[in-house]
């Protein structure tokens, strides 16, 4: 798998990043192995940690170091933050829709060039259309039964 590089995208070893953080190459490797880091990887299988990678591990070590969190914990840590993040991307989506809806209808955008069309009105409760079929049935004539 060859690696590609983004513009601008800087890319440290293990030794620079172990350096950076004051912690040991090891260490790094564990974290890998626990799965809470996944560095990139060059033609000749050397880690190589992106930025996104490095702000991963700086949390890591922030709540291991100046938490005392375990391994065990942060990766729950992580895992609730990403759903958090994923939810939050919802959310804005869905606030997106609703904001967009909001203008059509004030702005009164015309639906007939909808791809399908959308009826707008009162929502029917499971009762109404048994009404309905009552009240057709005694316009007829004979009790609601149709004529053959």
């Amino acid at each position: 798998m060859a690696l590609r590089r983004q513009p601008k995208t800087r890319l440290l070893r293990i030794s620079a990043v172990a350096q950076r953080f004051e912690i040991h190459p090891q260490t790094l490797r564990l974290y890998e192995r626990e799965g809470l880091i996944s560095p990139l990887r060059s033609d000749g299988n050397t880690r190589l940690y992106d930025d996104r990678t490095l702000d991963r591990l700086e949390t890591i070590l922030t709540l291991t170091r100046d938490l005392g969190v375990n391994l065990a914990g942060v990766e729950v840590i992580l895992n609730m933050r990403e759903q958090m993040e994923k939810m939050q991307i919802e959310t804005d989506r869905l606030l997106a829709f609703v904001k967009q809806e909001m203008l059509d209808r004030k702005v009164g955008v015309d639906r007939k060039y909808a791809l399908v069309r959308v009826q707008s009105g009162p929502l029917a409760t499971a009762e109404e259309p048994q009404k309905k079929r009552a009240r057709r049935g005694s316009k007829r004539g004979g009790g609601g039964r149709r004529r053959r």
